[in-house]
């Protein structure tokens, strides 16, 4: 899982040339970055996980998170959110995880019905 992580980050980085602080995908690497409103509710619900199956999207979640919260201004808090979004969407694949179709996803986005 460690390498899969990796690679998609790589990717991501490439991608979206994102050259903020990547912050670390592990419990203290996001519980040190988080405003502390957000790190409250963090440890709360890392505290309610009931199973491991979870703990993978509560990651995922908290690291786009931490990446929003460490950003330094409002432009590159939305380069940190677009990063995030590549990262978790190229890891989820890596992992065999469900996919969407970009027009599946700016459907989302927009609230729109897709075909």
């Amino acid at each position: 899982m460690a390498e899969e992580w990796q690679d998609a980050v790589a990717e991501a980085l490439e991608v979206t040339g994102f050259t903020g602080e990547v912050v670390q995908r592990t419990v203290d690497g996001i519980g040190a970055v988080l405003r502390l409103d957000h790190r409250a509710e963090f440890y709360t619900e890392l505290g309610a996980l009931a199973d491991s199956g979870g703990f993978d999207a509560f990651l995922n979640h908290w690291w786009t998170q931490a990446l929003a919260d460490s950003a330094a201004d409002p432009d590159a808090r939305e380069q940190a959110i677009d990063f995030a979004d590549v990262a978790v969407s190229l890891y989820t694949r890596a992992m065999g995880g469900p996919t969407s179709t970009q027009a599946e996803i700016e459907a989302l986005v927009t609230g729109a019905k897709t075909s």
